[in-house]
């Protein structure tokens, strides 16, 4: 079997509405499955699913009065489990640097904190932001093809954990 690519990320949120307003106004991403699944034992899911591009999505579940699920826990991952925002995020493909600027200028039009464009080492430049539930998600735009000596392991960035990180210094201009 060859591989396409993914399917759907499936993901959580305790605020389904405010999470749709923001895939769909401020992304622009189209819901193109809405169900609502209900419990027997009492409760439901509402889930929907947002058409990302190129045959992918992204899929939220919020779950509503289901016996033994918390009715509140942390939907940024990374923040429940203890580490630094940059190690659970989504990427989306931006086609070029042109389209790159202008979705960041975009979003803080849109009012979306975003950060200064980071460039990755020469390969990749991104922006990056969070979504209403506190995902860590980027824009990025891949400035050159990747060769042999890209998928050698070594040091290539060093920095303090002590020292505020670009990707997650979001600005309003």
């Amino acid at each position: 079997m060859v591989s396409r690519g993914f399917s759907h990320v499936g993901l959580s949120t305790l605020d389904l509405d405010a999470t749709r307003a923001f895939y769909e106004g401020v992304l622009g991403f189209k819901a193109v499955r809405c169900d609502i699944m209900e419990v027997a034992e009492g409760g439901r899911i509402r889930h929907v699913f947002f058409d990302i591009g190129n045959g992918q999505m992204l899929a939220f579940m919020e779950p509503s009065g289901i016996k033994g699920m918390p009715v509140e826990y942390d939907t940024g991952i990374n923040r429940g489990l203890g580490v630094p925002d940059v190690f659970y995020h989504f990427a989306f493909d931006a086609e070029s640097e042109e389209a790159l600027l202008a979705k960041r200028a975009e979003l803080l039009a849109k009012g979306v904190k975003v950060s200064r464009v980071i460039d990755h080492e020469g390969w990749v430049q991104s922006i990056y932001f969070k979504d209403p539930n506190g995902l860590l998600l980027e824009y990025a735009w891949q400035n050159r093809e990747l060769d042999a000596a890209d998928a050698e392991m070594q040091v290539r960035i060093r920095f303090s954990t002590r020292m505020r990180s670009p990707v997650t210094d979001f600005r309003s201009e």
